[in-house]
């Protein structure tokens, strides 16, 4: 599913550009779903991330959150389950992974800002990785609207940005922006530097994440705790394997 060229260039840059694999009209419906749990769950959405304990800063003032999209919607397996997702997955984990979560954010307008970070604990050897996430574009990415940002080849360091920064929140000099437009997925190995930016528009800049940890970790939404007979029945052999369950 993956060209020796996009393997080289995720392991090389921590990232890879996977284009568009939703149409429009996908974009659409997923957005449509999104709005209405936002309004269902009101001031409980993202309840399960507060529930879990691996995750450090499960409230974010400034963006809204949702989580546990697995048994959210039919609409919501693709983020788990595209094949092209999976290799990139595989190619920065190797076969034995398993879905951590899968968690909307969506950046406020002027708001957003996190500071550079890495999802581990702490840097890691030899390429021995832990985390990869894949981050779905639910709006147009654009330098104004809270993009997410990268540190190229940050991975491969053995600091991480508290360690090499003054301030995680500054510019980085040698960071780049995920521009594209909505419908887009790009893999990032997790433990290279990055961060949302600042949403500089009137609009919600929207997003879906597809978490994904090696077998050996715990996931942040525990999703044996949470999966329901609708999911199980639904996902498939496949669909039980990738979610752990």
């Amino acid at each position: 599913m993956l060209t020796k060229e996009e393997i080289e260039f995720l392991d090389t840059y921590g990232y890879l550009d996977l284009g568009r694999l939703l149409t429009t009209d996908q974009v659409n419906r997923i957005n449509d779903r999104l709005a209405e749990l936002i309004q269902s769950e009101g001031a409980n959405a993202g309840y399960e991330l507060a529930e879990s304990k691996y995750i450090r800063h499960p409230k974010e003032e400034g963006a809204d959150r949702l989580a546990d999209l697995v048994n959210k919607g039919e609409v919501f397996d693709v983020f788990y389950t595209h094949p092209r997702v999976l290799a990139g997955i595989e190619a920065v984990l190797g076969q034995h992974y398993k879905l951590s979560s899968l968690n909307y954010r969506a950046a406020k307008p002027n708001k957003g800002l996190q500071q550079l970070h890495v999802d581990w604990k702490n840097t890691v050897a030899h390429g021995s990785y832990k985390v990869c996430n894949s981050i779905w574009l639910l709006d147009d990415f654009t330098e104004h609207n809270g993009a997410t940002r990268i540190v190229p080849k940050t991975h491969k360091l053995s600091v991480l940005p508290s360690e090499a920064m003054a301030d995680t929140s500054d510019k980085h000099p040698d960071e780049i922006y995920i521009i594209a437009p909505a419908g887009s997925v790009f893999i990032f190995n997790s433990h290279v530097w990055h961060g949302g930016t600042t949403n500089k528009t009137d609009h919600d800049r929207r997003s879906i994440h597809s978490y994904f940890s090696t077998r050996d970790q715990p996931q942040q939404i525990d999703q044996k705790k949470y999966i329901t007979q609708e999911t199980l029945q639904r996902i498939g052999e496949k669909g039980r394997q990738i979610l752990d369950v």
